[in-house]
């Protein structure tokens, strides 16, 4: 079942309910690991309160924070295993959430790819 963030024929129930950004990812269908569900929580929280329609947005924020903070620091350890599959999800359920606004697709993958490819933000300066 494809998550998404407003009700659409994709998935009637769970997430397609929520109101919030924070409720999107509480409910969504099929639930990820444990493990991996909570560090997204954990990441979008600081967009948990926004409407739902911010999924997309809050996703790629979040996945983008957090790849910087990676590639800043140089961390490439096993103990980064989690985080990397957490930025892989973020960006993935970014555009499960987009795909209800299919005129807006390319413009907001093109955008991504921008902002992920000028990462690291520190050291390029």
């Amino acid at each position: 079942m494809t998550v998404t963030a407003t009700g659409s024929a994709s998935n009637p129930t769970g997430a397609a309910q929520a109101l919030t950004v924070g409720e999107w990812m509480a409910r969504m269908d099929p639930v990820p690991p444990p493990a991996l569900h909570g560090r997204l929580c954990e990441l979008v929280a600081p967009w948990a309160a926004l409407p739902v329609q911010e999924v997309p947005e809050a996703c790629l924020d979040a996945g983008e924070g957090l790849l910087d903070a990676l590639l800043t620091s140089g961390s490439t350890s096993r103990a980064t295993a989690l985080d990397l599959l957490a930025i892989d999800a973020l960006v993935t359920y970014a555009f499960q959430a987009a795909a209800d606004n299919p005129a807006r697709l390319e413009e907001r993958a093109a955008r991504a790819m921008a902002r992920i490819a000028a990462l690291p933000a520190a050291i390029q300066e």
